[in-house]
């Protein structure tokens, strides 16, 4: 297994500089990983060394929290779009998702997804498990899969637990084919990638990428 090609090579530490970003480029060219996924202000340094190669360009929206109004939401996904972003990891907004307002999760999620792909982009949903029920997960999940978002995803890494291969294995079995996991949180060693990927994930967020490759032989 090429581990490289399922991570998304991550830096979202508030306190990053460009010089750590310029050097998470450098790694994911180096190494061929999937994405490098940093914070909206870093898009345009990334997409400066980044946009005429094979790794894609990822950012988040309404992060770490997601309790933004949607109109804030879609601003940050025009905006993350025109400075170079293809992929957009979204926060659904949790106290919506806690309170049981399903209806407005629902449009909130369909406006979102509906805005990234009208521009031929990928939405990766976050649906944050660590704090969710499994109801509400598979809430989520059918949500998602009903207004077609392109993944599914566990977590921020900043809002309790992060992605296990017990919820991973549970989104699996709720969701359609057609529509991929991203498993992200807490993911430091290769054991765990690799289980993530076993139990159903298609892409890995993690900011251990180089760890990971170092044990793979």
């Amino acid at each position: 297994m090429n581990i490289a090609s399922f991570i998304d090579h991550t830096n979202l530490s508030p306190l990053a500089v460009s010089a750590d970003i310029k050097q998470l480029c450098e790694e994911a060219l180096k190494y061929n990983f999937k994405a490098v996924c940093v914070a909206p202000y870093h898009v345009k340094t990334v997409a400066d060394m980044l946009g005429e190669t094979k790794v894609n360009i990822a950012t988040v929206v309404g992060f770490p929290f997601g309790y933004a109004t949607i109109a804030p939401k879609v601003e940050e996904i025009r905006r993350a779009i025109d400075d170079g972003a293809y992929e957009l990891d979204v926060v659904a907004n949790l106290a919506a998702i806690k309170e049981g307002c399903w209806n407005f999760v629902q449009n909130e999620i369909d406006i979102l997804t509906t805005s990234c792909q009208l521009h031929g982009k990928i939405i990766k949903v976050i649906i944050e498990t660590a704090v969710l029920t499994p109801d509400e997960i598979k809430k989520m999940c059918e949500i998602c899969a009903t207004v077609g978002a392109n993944f599914v995803k566990t977590s921020t890494g900043f809002n309790g637990g992060g992605a296990t291969v017990e919820v991973v294995t549970m989104m699996r079995t709720y969701l359609p084919k057609g529509i991929a996991i991203k498993a992200s949180g807490g993911i430091k060693t290769l054991a765990q990638a690799e289980a993530m990927i076993a139990a159903g994930a298609a892409r890995i967020g993690t900011s251990s990428g180089m760890a990971i490759l170092s044990e793979q032989v």
